[in-house]
């Protein structure tokens, strides 16, 4: 029985479990089905960089208050992410990888810097 590319068609010559007649072609074939994926996470993981250089830039010292205008005039986008972290207070801090900022009255924020490893 002879074995047909998925990508191009042509015959393949090999090993038994050879999936493809070349590199070319498995290269190709692969980046096509995974380009959905790809994309959306790329798009995901440029905001999460713009968010997290965003906050490193507005908090070189590590902790400040800042209002909301700023954030959104450098484009920081409140909808993504890394993770939150609640205090035994109540209070929500929502993490862009180390940088943080915890909401507080009148469109202000106050923005943070974990200092410590994560567990």
């Amino acid at each position: 029985m002879e074995r047909k590319c998925p990508e191009c068609g042509e015959s393949i010559k090999g090993r038994v479990d050879k999936k493809f007649c070349s590199d070319l072609c498995r290269n190709s074939y692969n980046n096509r089905n995974n380009s959905d994926n790809n994309n959306y996470m790329r798009n995901i993981n440029n905001i999460l960089r713009k968010n997290r250089r965003i906050l490193e830039e507005l908090n070189p010292e590590g902790k400040t208050k800042i209002h909301r205008d700023r954030m959104t005039a450098k484009g920081y986008n409140f909808n993504y992410f890394t993770n939150t972290y609640q205090t035994k207070t109540g209070n929500l801090y929502f993490f862009c990888y180390e940088y943080g900022y915890l909401e507080l009255e009148n469109d202000f924020f106050a923005l943070v810097k974990r200092q410590e490893w994560v567990e």
